[in-house]
């Protein structure tokens, strides 16, 4: 029944009565689902936390408990959550700068507004994890200073810190000013030269594949200059030498900068590898030029994410549409087209342009009425969904293209109740379109009901709260489908806020005597 008592605990109709009597007996799932409701007291929050520890945790990024709530010494984990958010305790934080549980100290040097005494003690823990935690959120100043410290892991997290200063950042890519490194995480465990083999047999074993040190702590350093190029304060002469690179993953790192002068970004135009050239495609920093030279790339990749570029010319996306997969999203110079631009795109004589622009939401009337009466099924999906389409607009799409419109037809938000029906009707059955009228506000108990006949929409009918009570009662135990009921689905019914508050009460024991 367990989960029937998670779809109770998320049912926003759950009388205050019955959630209480469920957090009497919740566990660790019912009690996850409980500590999101938004009319959870702060008493009912208390009262769970009370019966579920890992519950607390919930509870306090929810903001439903406070420090006055919170016992450190008990649960721990809800402290420090509490901290995380700048609510805790001052003192909280020395207890746990002292925790002999690394983990916790862990969580506390990751924690904004930390008392200085207290980072200076994380500063000198003897696990170094708590030290690179410290340097990932580090001020300024601490950060500057962790960049010295004698393990790669410390630097390579200092090298990611964006309030890391510049100058810093780039002695961290260069070595200049700084003393060597002395440890990393792979010299830690074993002794060099060592290469970790990528079918490690060890479980416990946490070192990445290919992971390697012979002295130079190669893998290590290779981590720190990948964070350091992905960081957007590094300065960018520092950066300019790894364009040519062996490392992919360093050139890939620099490709997705947005400060590099316009030859590096045409050299990694040129990259052998399509996974940086595509990384530079997308890149709102490349001027025109190197977009056009782009649009002439043998990479599929490459030519789609030029085509979500926000400055591309019209001319070279309306190229592009007619031999590139680009896929159904709205590109954000189709969204920041004109007017002017918009009704010469929808007079396209190409119905790959003519669906471009047809991905938009505020046409104009006009334009809109034109393009929901396209010869071309691409073109009318597109448009379907777009707002203030007519019943009969919407009818005279499934009558001219039928199933390849139809479930774009049925996501229109002001698809009728009645059309809606004749959707679940068609012949033959499309189970994307039953799957949007199950999730459709005006979808009614009939359109509802046919849905439930179908696999993939029957999940989403069982939480409509149009479904009649009687069938959200008959999701719950499997009556009338000949297997026994369907857990999601059981699920789903019991948090559907038309569930009679009886059929609630029936699932629920009663409370604990005493």
């Amino acid at each position: 029944m367990n989960h029937l008592l998670y779809g109770l605990a998320a049912n926003e109709k759950l009388p205050t009565e019955l959630v209480e009597r469920l957090i009497a007996i919740a566990d660790a799932e019912v009690a996850a689902h409980l500590a999101v409701r938004a009319d959870l007291s702060r008493a009912q929050a208390v009262a769970l936390a009370a019966r579920v520890e890992e519950s607390a945790v919930h509870l306090a990024y929810e903001g439903r408990l406070t420090a006055a709530d919170i016992d450190p010494w008990a649960r721990p984990d809800a402290a420090l959550a509490l901290l995380d958010q700048g609510m805790g305790r001052p003192e909280w934080a020395r207890l746990f700068a002292a925790d002999p549980v690394v983990e916790h100290r862990e969580k506390l040097a990751a924690c904004p507004g930390l008392p200085p005494d207290v980072v200076e003690v994380l500063i000198a823990d003897t696990d170094i994890r708590v030290v690179a935690e410290v340097a990932l959120w580090a001020a300024p100043d601490v950060a500057a200073r962790l960049a010295e410290h004698p393990h790669a892991a410390v630097r390579r997290a200092a090298a990611a810190n964006e309030a890391t200063p510049p100058p810093v950042l780039a002695a961290l890519i260069s070595g200049e000013g700084l003393p060597p490194v002395q440890r990393c995480p792979v010299c830690d465990r074993e002794e060099p030269p060592f290469v970790h083999a990528p079918d490690c047999p060890r479980r416990d074993c946490d070192l990445l594949p290919g992971a390697s040190c012979d002295g130079s702590h190669e893998s290590a350093v290779h981590d720190l200059l990948s964070a350091a190029l992905r960081n957007p304060g590094t300065p960018t002469e520092a950066v300019i030498g790894f364009v040519d690179h062996p490392s992919l993953l360093l050139r890939r790192a620099l490709a997705a900068r947005r400060d590099l002068p316009p030859e590096s970004y045409a050299r990694l135009a040129a990259d052998p590898d399509p996974g940086v050239r595509a990384d530079v495609a997308e890149n709102p920093a490349i001027d025109g030029t190197l977009i056009r030279a782009l649009a002439g790339d043998d990479s599929h990749d490459v030519r789609r994410q030029l085509a979500h570029h926000p400055d591309i010319p019209l001319d070279v996306l309306t190229r592009l549409a007619r031999g590139t997969r680009i896929g159904g999203a709205l590109l954000p110079r189709i969204a920041a087209a004109s007017g002017a631009e918009i009704e010469k795109l929808a007079c396209s004589p190409d119905p790959a342009v003519r669906m471009l622009v047809a991905q938009r939401r505020d046409l104009p009337p006009e334009i809109r009425d034109v393009l929901a009466t396209d010869p071309d099924a691409k073109v009318v999906k597109s448009v379907a969904p777009h707002s203030g389409l007519s019943e009969a607009q919407l009818r005279a799409m499934v009558d001219r293209h039928g199933v390849r419109v139809l479930a774009k037809v049925a996501t229109n938000p002001d698809a009728t109740p009645a059309l809606l029906e004749e959707l679940t009707r068609h012949e033959p059955p499309v189970p994307k379109a039953l799957r949007e009228v199950a999730r459709h506000p005006n979808a009614t108990a009939s359109a509802l009901l046919a849905c439930l006949g179908a696999e993939q929409a029957r999940f989403l009918a069982a939480g409509h709260p149009a479904l009649p009570p009687q069938a959200i009662a008959n999701l719950l135990t499997g009556t009338g489908t000949g297997t026994g009921p369907d857990l999601r689905v059981a699920e789903q019914a019991a948090a559907n806020p038309s569930l009679p508050h009886t059929a609630m009460r029936a699932l629920l024991a009663p409370p604990p005597a005493g």
